[in-house]
């Protein structure tokens, strides 16, 4: 007996079935990527940023506004201590002068980040930060124009670190109250940073070193010649005293 010839048209490798099979693996391809990142909720950018940021009646507010919130308070309690040490042992006019606008500057802008705090529930610390309370024992034991440097070099790279982090909230915020203290604080800096410039004692080679360093680590203050670090303690007639926040949390480090 001949063996039947095969029937042409039948099976999954005819015509119709290579047409139906295509489909099915098509359809299959489609579908796989949902259901292999339905349940992967939480793991992209924007989920992230959603959990870090809570919803207020002045825009949302992110992690990153917080921290704003949190260091611009935090450069008030070393920085107007720091601006009375200039007043009282500053051997120029201009050294003097530059402790004369951190006063002024930090007196005004602290009033603004409290209050801004306050509306938007941010907990403000009352101390300043180790790093800080270095600093100010560095410029609290220097004499003569050795504490002239020390503070034109310490504040100098201290504003430079915290103006690039302004500029940065300022351009993504979607809160309007931190837009509002981000240009107060921009505008602060900037005016602190020239009258620190105008000083005359800015070394810009050991600046721009100093801020590649600190871009990734905590810095140790800039320092001429160092000095022995003593702890501060000023006389209370010496004493700026900022106002208390509403809350006293431990203060995270800043510059």
């Amino acid at each position: 007996m001949r063996p039947r010839p095969a029937i042409k048209g039948r099976g999954i490798f005819s015509g119709t079935g290579l047409i139906i099979t295509g489909l099915a693996a098509t359809t299959a391809a489609l579908l796989f990527p949902v259901w292999s990142y339905a349940d992967r909720s939480g793991t992209t950018d924007a989920n992230t940023f959603s959990a870090q940021t809570v919803t207020t009646p002045y825009g949302p507010l992110s992690a990153q506004d917080r921290d704003l919130v949190t260091k611009v308070r935090l450069a008030g309690l070393w920085e107007l201590p720091a601006g009375q040490l200039a007043e009282r042992k500053g051997t120029t006019q201009a050294v003097r002068d530059a402790g004369q606008h951190l006063i002024d500057g930090h007196t005004s802008l602290d009033a603004h980040v409290r209050t801004v705090a306050t509306q938007l529930g941010v907990p403000l610390p009352n101390e300043p930060n180790e790093q800080q309370r270095q600093w100010l024992a560095t410029l609290n034991s220097a004499q003569g124009q050795d504490f002239d440097r020390e503070f034109t070099s310490i504040l100098r790279l201290a504003h430079g670190r915290v103006f690039s982090l302004v500029a940065q909230v300022r351009a993504g915020t979607q809160n309007t109250l931190v837009r509002d203290l981000a240009d107060d604080a921009n505008a602060t800096v900037l005016d602190h940073i020239k009258i620190l410039e105008a000083t005359g004692y800015v070394d810009f080679s050991a600046l721009a070193r100093d801020l590649a360093a600190s871009a990734s680590a905590v810095p140790t203050p800039p320092v001429v010649e160092p000095a022995s670090a003593v702890p501060v303690a000023p006389s209370p007639s010496t004493t700026y005293s900022l106002p208390p926040a509403a809350a006293s949390p431990p203060p995270a480090n800043s510059p």
